[in-house]
């Protein structure tokens, strides 16, 4: 499918909440016929380099507060690293069945801009490194490409060392 227009594509809660900030960003389609899609595959059907396109994980502390860590799709998060970072003293995985939820969004449509709630957010530090990123949209089968500055800045997000070694 690849680059559309952005007024040939519905709008995402994401897209909407990018254009009330200004901030510059272009939609990407994709097919997911089962209603879900690995991020690898994703990466390669939009036509990224997995090392700029990223996930979006949503995590529980110890403390009962959510945690949201962006990392690229080909990697690991390691949930020491992500609770070190939160300060927290354990982090895990929330139930997939929980993120509707909790997000607002759906598993394999979940992204750091636009949930029902703000939480704390971390990308990996290997997005310091890239000057453009690609995260869900907010849909299944929608990506969004922005200036990593221009989304770190809109949600809050700082960058930490997240990733499995």
């Amino acid at each position: 499918m690849g680059k559309k227009n952005k007024k040939d594509i519905a709008k995402t809660n994401a897209a909407r909440f990018l254009d009330s900030e200004g901030i510059a960003y272009e939609l990407f389609e994709y097919e997911a016929p089962d209603g879900f899609l690995d991020g690898v595959s994703v990466a390669e059907q939009v036509g990224f380099p997995v090392e700029i396109v990223f996930k979006t994980l949503v995590t529980v502390g110890h403390s009962g507060q959510h945690y949201v860590c962006d990392i690229p799709v080909a990697k690991e998060l390691d949930l020491k690293k992500a609770a070190k970072h939160f300060g927290e003293k354990k982090i895990e995985m929330i139930h997939a069945r929980d993120i509707t939820k909790i997000t607002g969004y759906i598993k394999g449509g979940c992204s750091p801009i636009g949930m029902k709630k703000p939480f704390p957010t971390a990308f990996d530090i290997s997005a310091e490194e890239i000057d453009e990123i690609v995260i869900s949209a907010g849909k299944v089968g929608m990506q969004i490409k922005i200036k990593t500055d221009d989304l770190l800045r809109a949600i809050g997000a700082d960058t930490a060392d997240l990733c499995v070694e």
